[in-house]
């Protein structure tokens, strides 16, 4: 019988990056020379991309790779942390064998620069530079589930964003809320709705029967 496997979002789900994210890329824009930006417009352009996409787009131009790299430069300068619990709970799924996969839209750059520097190891990263479609598209778990030897509904994947949960439709996999993240959406339709990152563990509780767990429910 198949095992469910967590995949984890970064941004707003493992990771508290809700000021420093956007910050950088308001730093890096002002650097180029861009438009004034807000933290808000830079949320709003995550759905573009990768890093580099969504730099490009708020600066108005495109980038050499050079200039890209103003951003990298200021997302080294960066402190973050997990949010409660975050650590625990992995260290809880490698007890049980488990793997800690990570989706992010963000390149697997940017996502192992800010993994490192709120101290959290995965053993599966996959970025936005990973796959030819960015969320809500399914190519992020489809290649997931591939790196992690399962298909893709047995997976579960634990996202603030309603991109992230439409991300799990489109590949099959099941979708769980993560209700404590900035971008979390009550009204965005969910397989699980987890009010902290202790109840992903939950999910695998259920695991024998292989049943999806009710909307809203943990």
């Amino acid at each position: 019988m198949a095992t469910l496997e967590l995949v984890w979002d970064m941004d707003g789900t493992l990771l508290d990056s809700t000021v420093v994210v956007p910050a950088a890329f308001v730093a890096a824009v002002r650097e180029l020379g861009g438009p004034r930006v807000s933290p808000e417009e830079v949320v709003a352009s995550y759905s573009l991309g990768t890093p580099e996409v969504i730099l490009a787009h708020l600066v108005g131009r495109k980038l050499t790779p050079d200039e890209a790299e103003v951003y990298y430069r200021k997302l080294r300068d960066v402190e973050v942390a997990p949010y409660p619990g975050v650590a625990d709970v992995l260290d809880s799924l490698r007890e049980r064998g488990r793997a800690v996969a990570v989706f992010t839209g963000a390149s697997s750059r940017a996502g192992a620069t800010l993994l490192k520097a709120a101290g959290l190891d995965v053993d599966v990263l996959i970025g936005g530079d990973h796959v030819q479609r960015p969320k809500p598209a399914g190519d992020g778990l489809f290649l997931a589930a591939k790196r992690l030897g399962v298909a893709p509904d047995d997976l579960a994947y634990i996202g603030d964003s309603p991109l992230d949960l439409r991300a799990a439709a489109a590949a099959g996999s099941r979708g769980a809320a993560a209700a404590w993240g900035h971008l979390y959406d009550g009204a965005e339709p969910c397989d699980a709705a987890l009010t902290r990152p202790e109840d992903a563990l939950e999910l695998l509780a259920g695991d024998h029967n292989g049943e999806r767990p009710a909307a809203g429910a943990v």
